[in-house]
């Protein structure tokens, strides 16, 4: 009787949030915060980092008001918030990608964002798309949730407190990290402990032996990817960057940068405290607490875990995952309409190149140059690093592995994709292949990572790596969706085109300070 009565009030739900919104302020300022233990400058979002956990539910449209007080100029003043993994279907406009879909939103400024999810629910999350932003602190889960969910047997508990969040913390400032230097620490969910720290506490999971749990694990880290496990503890997967999976039952998730796992968590342990772990990929130690929280079962002491040894021999392999609806990629097997090989390198000035480019942000965003009437390659900036594509074809990309620094996990706005070759794998599945945003390209110059998607949704749509330095040094491009149909399918509001006006206003010093700070980046990588 229990389950009807949660369907139908998941069911209640669903009615009324036919007409509901997702009404949010999200305040951007700068505090000295010291979530691992060492005080430091910062970006924090209502006072915190991460920042609140925004939710709504399936068909929900979302009204977030920004509000930008920054005032530290080593930051940055200026930033923007990009919606990751809402595809934005209608209203590009607003995907908060500066210097793509629109300008900064200036210090003592505020932007509405306004859109609606168009049959998407799952786990996002939120983060500034300006530059180095995210690393200092701007970044926040998301979660639109579906009463319909084919999944609702299979868990008993799915809330905030199921969020698990991953992210990489540096003790200086996002500009000043070295070329190949390693964060001090891993926050979960928002606190850490780095190597001869304070032994902070650390974030703990608290679970209900007997109980399900759909655990929504979102790498935040603007570097890093992590090995996730919990002693003791199996994972049944079921989602990967909000699209449903076939369930697979895993022990260890390799994660990276801008991905998103759903997995169901049973609590069938003996009651006790079990260590949560994240293994980035630059360290091997858990000593201490470090790359480490807690999952402790109601009842247990408010001990730290005892150390259990926990072995994993059943890895999440992304070839492994299949989409649960509508799983054949786009196109089926037959050749793609357009095919695009994007190959990355460093060049000399150890700036990243796609295709013998380097990105770097216009002094006037990709769409606003659409809505002037550019609407040809030759016509875009930055030149050869834009790719017009026509409407309603099959694209495919492939994405060659080993450029250094990897594996680069590439994030497409604008849509999800089915990964028809994974890395690690030199097999073509074209017809049930994981879809999902966000995918390695491999380590190994033998990979060649491939992708495919429908080219339904009209806007200038960005695919980067989602190595927020990678992303300053180049490695992007920006597909030029459907040029000719943008204008009808968006909303340039007189609040979104004064943006530029008002940023393009700044005085001559604030906008040096960005420039000489996208400098030093440069400086510090090439040494």
């Amino acid at each position: 009787m229990a389950k009807v009565r949660s369907v139908y009030t998941w069911f209640l739900a669903a009615l009324v949030s036919f007409c509901a919104a997702l009404d949010a302020e999200l305040v951007i300022t700068n505090a000295k915060i010291a979530p691992d233990g060492y005080f430091i400058d910062a970006i924090v979002v209502n006072g915190q980092t991460p920042g609140p956990v925004l939710t709504a539910q399936k068909g929900e449209s979302f009204s977030i008001n920004v509000t930008d007080l920054l005032v530290d100029e080593s930051m940055n003043k200026s930033t923007s918030v990009h919606w990751h993994g809402i595809k934005q279907y209608g209203s590009a406009e607003m995907d908060g990608t500066a210097m793509v879909t629109q300008c900064p939103i200036a210090s003592e400024n505020w932007f509405m964002y306004e859109f609606t999810p168009v049959n998407q629910t799952g786990s996002f999350w939120y983060h500034s798309h300006f530059q180095l932003q995210y690393c200092e602190g701007l970044r926040g889960a998301l979660v639109i949730y579906d009463p319909m969910d084919p999944y609702l047997g299979m868990y008993d508990v799915d809330n905030e407190t199921t969020i698990i969040t991953l992210m990489d913390w540096y003790h200086v400032n996002a500009y000043d990290v070295a070329f190949g230097e390693n964060p001090a620490s891993t926050l979960i969910n928002g606190a850490g402990r780095f190597e001869y720290g304070p032994p902070v506490p650390l974030s703990v999971v608290t679970v209900v032996a007997g109980t399900r749990y759909r655990i929504r694990l979102m790498n935040m880290a603007c570097r890093s990817n992590f090995v996730f496990t919990i002693d003791n503890h199996v994972f049944t997967v079921i989602e990967a960057d909000s699209d449903l999976t076939m369930p697979l039952e895993v022990d260890s998730i390799q994660i990276l940068a801008g991905q998103r796992y759903s997995f169901i968590l049973v609590a069938n342990q003996p009651v006790d405290n079990y260590w949560i772990h994240a293994l980035p990929n630059y360290d091997t130690t858990f000593a201490g607490g470090l790359n480490s929280a807690i999952l402790r079962y109601v009842g247990a002491p408010d001990t730290d875990p005892i150390v259990r040894y926990w072995n994993t021999t059943n890895p999440l392999l992304e070839q492994n995952l299949h989409a649960l609806e509508d799983p054949a990629a786009p196109g089926g097997s037959e050749p793609a309409d357009v095919a695009i090989n994007l190959e990355s390198v460093w060049d000399d000035n150890f700036k990243f190149l796609i295709n013998g480019y380097s990105y770097t942000p216009p002094s006037t965003p990709v769409l606003l140059q659409i809505l002037n009437g550019n609407l040809d390659t030759s016509d875009l900036d930055p030149y050869g690093s834009i790719y017009t594509l026509p409407a309603n074809k099959t694209i495919e990309l492939s994405v060659p592995g080993g450029s250094p620094e990897f594996p680069h996990p590439f994030h497409l706005h604008g849509h999800t994709f089915s990964v028809v070759r994974s890395a690690g794998s030199d097999t073509y599945n074209y017809d049930n292949p994981v879809r999902r945003d966000t995918t390695s390209n491999g380590d190994s110059s033998s990979d060649n990572v491939t992708i495919r998607f429908r080219t339904d949704n009209p806007g200038p749509w960005f695919f980067h790596c989602h190595i927020d330095f990678h992303l300053a040094e180049g490695m992007a491009v920006v597909f030029a969706e459907d040029t000719k149909d943008i204008a009808s399918h968006v909303n340039a509001s007189s609040t979104w085109k004064q943006l530029c006006s008002t940023y393009d206003a700044l005085p001559p010093t604030a906008r040096a300070v960005e420039r000489h700070r996208r400098q030093h980046v440069k400086h510090q990588i090439g040494h």
